[in-house]
């Protein structure tokens, strides 16, 4: 059975934090009532648009012939990259992303024209009538042709700590090997869609489904050509995001832009699910490698880590995710003597973008394969192997990037999951059963997550807030955080509702609009409450502040300070002295005090020199652990998660309901990555998995029947908000558990002396051959 949250959902309206609020927009989001751009009531001048793309993936454009597309019934505009008024390159941080085609194609599904029609019908089937000329080219497809002709979309990066050539030469025991790790598919349930408003003049607005407000609008405005102050876009919630909204979002924002200033009307484009999933980047796929010097003992005295991810046509955001990718190789455990190289490798596929982990994952994994290789290799248990490598005092915690591990969590929550998911009574059991079970085998994994909370881009690490309090009591806060399901508004309600000690219910954040708060950051790497969270909380303290000085002056004693003054069960409190907070806001407005506040915040302590791979990155850890147990048919390599057991660490959580919620989400979708969520790509750069008929996300008959997930009870160290912790990517990597516990069972067919080579996601296909090829290893070796 699963088990529940013990904190029960909150009966007392009053919005502390630490207690299990609902999601601000539950009961729209069942009834149906939350809007979402596609919801939203139609401008009466609302025309439709849709996209056309390349048949190829690589090659010189020779003619685009649109008179039948022209022709098409319903419609009214058709547009190319020779109409874009601005700038042309839409790219996010470094140039290679044009907002069509232009000169030559770069992956298969790039868009190459706009149609305007009267219907989502008309242009959509005007889009497919563009005769396209094109000389093809022979396109880079694979990692290691990347490689081979030095085909990258930026410079490669290196870590080192200690002599890694010398220790390895003097290890006891060696172990190498090479790890292909797929994409993934955000399928987010709400597609790429924005609706663009032309307005005054050279104005415009724009509704998207965007995790990255800010940076549509800069975009938007470039396009246009025009100042940014031209532009507002509005974000109120998004269907699920996951990164593929990061920066992806944009181009069809600026798509829309563009026609409905062109056409001077309203204008909407909403991709359908193929072309959304052709025609936007994925998690990166990553072609990994290491080799590691190990004691016979199986602590690791010296590694090699080669890190390769495959970024598509253009840089994208891979500089940073393949940098993240590094920074976790080593997850929590320490590595003495270290090289670590990352390449990005340039191929003609989709740019692939961020992704819930932001190459996180595919980092970490293969700290988790080194721990397999070298428990097989030594005989022992691959969690004792794990615990004696972790990061521990002194001169053992140091990350190859140069930062000390402070307040290391991981010994303790991993002791703790040890004894109550009773690893070692599972484990006998389950060797017992191995032995008796000639088809059916098990496997029992535990594996933990050490996770870097910060934007490894420093200047990203900032948010800002807008406080207004009416004279009701009410209050609006604005932040340039955006909701994509995740309880962050949630959460920075609860905050303001805490800081005033109000009722939640009276607190309304509104929707992300940079009109309100300008150069957000996107809300991603997890920091969206840290971030947002202190800017509100710093709108609060001034409001707060403004009120206190107000109440201690109309009391007049001299002797008591407005630093005394008490805000909370609605209700100002100093000394002997109470009022209504309503009365006091009403006394205050008359009184002249402003009601209104910004609030900003920056995160401290973090700084990174790429020059040297070295420094602090990581404003702090966020640290988990999880077992899976699996069932596999070594006959035709199905499997099933039984059974799943997770201690989290999320600091003094802010809504335990919200952030366990987010845990399991995180493992289910992290799950499948590694299991059934298969990208695949035919020899002409087309992608086939294209829809949920050839894609398969987990199912609800994919979740473990006993799910048990913890909150590791203790409060942050740093001085985040309320000494909180991020929640929303670590828990995504508790899933590398399952990946192990596969391995664990078909390593029982080799009395767990040899370590599977088993790709992810380790679908049934990829278990079986893993199986067959083992087999005959062990047949062949018997036969010799």
């Amino acid at each position: 059975m699963r088990k529940l949250i013990e904190q029960p959902f909150s009966s007392n309206p009053q919005g502390k934090v630490g207690k299990s609020h609902p999601h601000e927009s539950a009961i729209r989001q069942v009834s149906g009532q939350a809007r979402y751009v596609d919801d939203m009531p139609e401008p009466s001048n609302l025309q439709y648009a849709a996209v056309g793309t390349s048949p190829e993936a690589s090659g010189v454009i020779d003619n685009i012939d649109l008179t039948d597309v022209w022709a098409s019934p319903g419609v009214i505009d058709v547009i190319t990259v020779d109409d874009v008024p601005g700038h042309v390159d839409i790219a996010p941080v470094f140039d290679g992303d044009p907002i069509f085609a232009q000169g030559r194609v770069l992956f298969n599904g790039q868009a190459m024209f706009a149609v305007l029609a009267d219907s989502t019908q008309h242009a959509r089937q005007a889009a497919l009538k563009a005769k396209i000329e094109i000389t093809p080219s022979t396109p880079c497809l694979s990692v290691s042709e990347a490689k081979r002709q030095e085909n990258f979309v930026r410079p490669p990066h290196f870590m080192q700590q200690g002599d890694f050539a010398t220790a390895f030469a003097q290890s006891e025991y060696t172990a190498q090997g090479h790890l292909s790790i797929g994409g993934q598919e955000h399928m987010y349930l709400e597609g790429q869609v924005s609706m663009a408003i032309n307005d005054e003049e050279d104005r415009v607005l724009v509704y998207t489904s965007s995790q990255h407000p800010s940076e549509v609008q800069k975009l938007i405005a470039e396009v246009l050509g025009c100042k940014l102050n031209k532009v507002v876009v509005d974000m109120r919630r998004m269907g699920g995001g996951f990164g593929g909204k990061e920066t992806q979002a944009a181009q069809w924002a600026c798509i829309a832009a563009l026609l409905a200033k062109r056409n001077q009307c309203a204008v909407k484009l909403r991709l359908p699910r193929m072309q959304d999933m052709i025609t936007t980047g994925k998690r990166h796929p990553f072609e990994n490698s290491y080799q590691v010097g190990f004691s016979q003992d199986g602590l690791i005295s010296a590694a090699a880590i080669d890190i390769n991810g495959n970024c598509g046509h253009s840089p994208d955001l891979s500089d940073a995710i393949v940098d993240r990718a590094m920074f976790h190789c080593d997850n929590g455990y320490y590595l003495e003597n270290v090289n670590v190289a990352g390449h990005r490798c340039r191929t003609n596929q989709v740019s692939h973008t961020a992704y819930r982990g932001f190459g996180g994952p595919q980092g970490m994994i293969m700290a988790e394969t080194m721990m397999d290789a070298i428990a097989r290799k030594v005989g022992k248990d691959p969690l004792t192997v794990r615990k004696l490598n972790l990061y521990g005092e002194n001169d053992r915690n140091v990350t190859p990037y140069g930062m000390t591990v402070e307040h290391n969590l991981l010994g303790d929550l991993i002791d703790r999951l040890e004894t109550s998911s009773d690893y070692w009574a599972r484990r006998e059991t389950i060797t017992q059963f191995n032995e008796n079970s000639p088809i059916v085998k098990k496997g029992l994994a535990l594996t933990p997550v050490k996770f870097g909370i910060s934007f490894t881009a420093k200047h990203l690490n900032q948010a800002g807030a807008l406080l207004h309090v009416y004279t009701d009591g009410s209050m609006q806060i604005n932040h340039g955080g955006t909701e994509m399901g995740q309880g962050l508004h949630t959460k920075i309600g609860q905050i303001v509702a805490n800081e005033f000690g109000i009722s939640l219910h009276d607190v309304e954040v509104t929707a992300t609009r940079t009109d309100k708060v300008p150069n957000t950051s996107p809300t991603a790497a997890s920091s969206g409450t840290d971030l947002n969270g202190k800017a509100a909380q710093n709108a609060c303290i001034i409001v707060k502040q403004r009120l206190a000085e107000f109440y201690a002056e109309q009391i007049g004693d001299k002797t008591l300070s407005a630093d005394d003054v008490i805000f909370s069960d609605n209700r100002v409190k100093l000394a002997e002295h109470s009022v209504d907070f309503v009365q006091l806001v009403q006394d205050a407005y008359i009184g002249r005090v402003s009601l209104s506040s910004t609030g900003f915040y920056k995160t401290p302590k973090i700084h990174y020199d790429r020059s040297t791979g070295n420094g602090r990155p990581f404003f702090y850890f966020a640290y988990g652990a999880s077992v899976s147990e699996v069932s596999l048919d070594t006959l035709t390599g199905e499997y099933k998660v039984e059974r799943v057991d997770i201690l989290h660490d999320v600091g003094r959580s802010l809504n335990p309901a919200i952030d366990i919620g987010q845990i399991e989400g995180g493992f289910i979708q992290g799950m499948g990555w590694l299991t059934t969520e298969d990208l695949k790509w035919d020899d002409k750069g087309r992608l086939i998995s294209n829809n949920p008929a050839t894609y398969k996300i987990p199912a609800i008959g994919d979740t473990p029947e006993i799910f048990n997930v913890d909150l590791y009870p203790r409060d942050n160290d740093e001085d985040s908000i309320y000494h909180s912790k991020a929640v929303g990517e670590p828990p995504f990597m508790l899933a590398n558990s399952v990946w192990c516990a596969i391995k664990d069972a078909i390593s029982s067919l080799t009395d767990y002396k040899v370590d599977p080579v088993l790709p992810a996601p380790a679908t049934p296909e990829a278990v079986l051959k893993c199986i067959t090829a083992l087999e005959d290893s062990l047949s062949s070796n018997k036969v010799s």
